[in-house]
């Protein structure tokens, strides 16, 4: 089970070019640390302290199978990414979602959510949203579902905030109470420093 501290680790997984990337970016766009995979860190709420929520950017090939089962130990909560234009992109996710049970060692009330990808893309649709909370029903039990256009911004920001919902051991929330945020950041600040009276 991941240590419990201030970070809160977030995987994201899926098939090469379902725009796992491209999702992420549009809601954490302020820094990364390039590697393989790429990790963004951004504050958040976590029960009304301020914790780093870090998001692993996965590879979209399955060449790092140590790599994958690393993420997938030290993770909080999983994203599997899929595009609605490629069945067999949603399928690429069963074995992926089934390791994730295997090293989490049937973990309850995993945060866990099946993201559709491309739901702009209309005409090229593979993927009705009938057949996805389907595949959720019988495979990927426990899973949230939700459709997302990272060209457009639809559901984005949501998609995130649901799969932090689905923790129930933590009350997470993206925006933060800014207020607050400034004067913990300054409490933090003077933590462990002396002053000169």
């Amino acid at each position: 089970m991941p240590e419990q501290s201030n970070d809160y680790r977030v995987v994201v997984f899926g098939a090469g070019g379902v725009g796992k990337s491209s999702l992420v970016l549009r809601t954490f766009r302020d820094s990364y640390i390039p590697t393989i995979e790429d990790t963004y860190r951004q504050v958040i709420s976590c029960n009304k302290n301020v914790c780093t929520l870090q998001i692993t950017d996965t590879t979209g090939s399955h060449q790092f199978p140590a790599m994958q089962r690393l993420n997938i130990t030290k993770g909080h909560a999983f994203m599997l990414v899929f595009s609605v234009t490629s069945k067999q992109s949603l399928e690429e996710l069963i074995p992926i979602y089934r390791e994730i049970l295997e090293v989490k060692g049937g973990e309850e009330n995993l945060p866990m959510i099946l993201v559709g990808n491309k739901c702009d893309e209309e005409s090229a649709r593979e993927v009705t949203v009938e057949y996805a909370n389907e595949m959720v029903a019988k495979i990927l039990k426990g899973s949230g579902f939700i459709e997302t256009s990272a060209k457009t911004g639809h559901n984005v920001p949501e998609s995130f905030q649901e799969l932090l919902s689905m923790d129930k051991t933590r009350n997470m929330s993206l925006k933060m109470d800014l207020k607050k945020t400034r004067s913990q950041i300054r409490k933090e600040k003077l933590k462990g420093h002396c002053s000169v009276m």
